[in-house]
């Protein structure tokens, strides 16, 4: 096969590869196809054969693959999302009334349209409390703060 039929075909190959990335869950694909496209174009400016194209692709892989985990592998969670999937989690920060008296034994609270265990506190039936922690199905809270106005 000659170079220019052979740099087709890488060209091919990573276009149908980036098609695969946009059908296909994951975060992969993206790089070898881009490391195919690449392999293509050099081919086809070059001329190279079949076992320095493949070199190439190779070494074209690795390197988008290692820059691809570092632009990607660190990426900071937003805010917003930060306990997408740790429903515990999502509750620390939240207000929640008392039901009956808290300390550090034991009490209840009304979050939502549920009761908890809680302990911690102090406070008093009707008072508003903070969720500072969980554990297991109890919610360490600690009086809130009063608010202004």
């Amino acid at each position: 096969m000659d170079g220019i039929a052979q740099g087709w075909w890488w060209l091919i190959g990573g276009v149908l590869l980036l098609i695969a990335e946009v059908l296909a869950p994951g975060f992969f694909l993206l790089f070898i196809g881009v490391a195919a496209i690449i392999t293509g174009v050099f081919v086809l400016l070059f001329d190279f054969g079949l076992a320095p194209a493949l070199a190439l692709f190779a070494i074209y892989t690795a390197v988008a693959v290692y820059f691809g985990r570092k632009a990607y592998a660190n990426r900071p969670v937003p805010s917003s999302a930060r306990h997408l999937n740790d429903r515990s989690g999502a509750l620390i920060g939240r207000t929640a009334v008392a039901v009956s008296a808290i300390d550090e034994h034991g009490g209840r609270v009304r979050l939502g349209d549920s009761e908890w265990s809680a302990r911690g506190g102090p406070a008093g039936p009707g008072e508003r409390v903070e969720i500072m922690a969980v554990e297991g199905n109890c919610l360490m809270v600690r009086a809130a703060p009063k608010l202004e106005g």
